[in-house]
């Protein structure tokens, strides 16, 4: 293997990735097998080490300034719980979880039970070391969601701070990488997200899309401009890493959602997915917090089968695409538990 330089790590070859990506794929086989018999089995996990972040973008509501790091000890034992239920992966969010100080270290406790391990990002923090020791530490799958291509008072997540880091991760990880362009949150030209979706595609990594929803998780509908470029990027977007859920068609979503329509389809929250937050209470996702807010270790098999069947009110203009992905894991399963016998 080559150096670029003295103080960076070693340059990863296109042999080691491709090793990485079978391997990836298959413990995502595995894990999705398990999941097709077993629907009380989580797909996806999403854990809080940490509520604060280091920007503050104008659309978000999952951060604040002064919150510290959960320590270490209590995660690893939220991590341990999440095994218990027999999840399919944990990805970390946050707030900015690279801003813990041991993430790399939860990593590696989510990877040593067998579950797969994301991570979301403002890649703020990224760099060759810190993208070297993910490798090391067993990361399957980044995403950083990048806004705009030059930063302005709505988010300073741009494509001009961000796009050296994009090079770095081409160049050092061996970790599937997908970039998410939004649309809807008030970027002041839309059709930044298709350049954004460019780059990313001449990068090799994934790409989706996301549309911003308001402060419950619903629709917020988009402008002519806004569709235009959503209808773009769908054309040229390859769908999201073949795990933690991202495996499966968002399109008819999304694109639903896009033309302001409601969708008709059974949430899974608090079954196939879980939001924990720092507090290390469960909720059904990040925009619906205190439902069912029970701690996670008191969370149980019996809850996961409940929630799997309870209907959620905010579902049809629900915008949080990665609870729809996980639901398509049970799209053909019935939507109502079974009748017990003399019923």
């Amino acid at each position: 293997m080559t150096r670029l330089a003295h103080d960076s790590p070693p340059v990863v070859t296109r042999w080691q990735k491709q090793r990485a990506n079978l391997d990836r794929r298959r413990r995502w086989i595995a894990n999705a097998g398990r999941g097709l018999v077993d629907p009380t089995r989580p797909i996806l996990v999403h854990l809080v080490p940490i509520r604060r972040c280091n920007l503050a973008c104008a659309y978000c509501n999952e951060y604040d300034k002064t919150s510290p790091p959960v320590p270490l000890d209590v995660l690893r034992k939220r991590i341990d719980e999440v095994a218990r239920l027999g999840a399919f992966g944990i990805g970390f969010s946050g707030g900015e979880p690279m801003l813990h100080p041991q993430w790399d270290e939860l990593v590696r406790h989510v990877r040593a039970p067998g579950m797969m391990a994301g991570l979301i990002t403002n890649g703020y923090r990224l760099n060759p070391r810190r993208t070297s020791a993910m490798n090391d530490a067993g990361l399957d799958y980044l995403q950083i969601s990048i806004d705009n291509v030059e930063p302005d008072d709505t988010s300073m997540k741009s494509l001009r701070v961000l796009d050296r880091r994009l090079d770095w991760l081409k160049t050092y990880a061996t970790f599937d990488v997908n970039i998410n362009s939004a649309v809807g949150g008030g970027i002041r030209n839309p059709d930044d997200a298709y350049t954004i979706a460019l780059r990313a595609h001449e990068l090799g990594f994934s790409t989706s899309v996301g549309i911003i929803h308001d402060g419950s998780g619903t629709l917020r509908p988009l402008s002519a401009a806004e569709r235009a470029v959503y209808r773009k990027i769908r054309r040229l977007s390859r769908g999201g890493a073949a795990l933690l859920g991202q495996a499966f068609a968002t399109g008819s979503f999304q694109d639903n959602l896009a033309e302001g329509r409601p969708n008709d389809w059974h949430c899974r929250a608090g079954a196939r997915y879980l939001y924990v937050d720092e507090s290390g209470i469960v909720s059904y996702c990040s925009q619906q917090r205190g439902t069912p807010g029970v701690p996670i270790e008191k969370y149980t098999v019996d809850m996961l089968r409940e929630h799997f069947h309870t209907p959620k009110a905010c579902a049809p203009l629900c915008t949080v695409t990665c609870v729809h992905r996980v639901s398509e894991f049970d799209k053909w399963r019935a939507s109502a538990p079974p009748r017990e016998e003399g019923n």
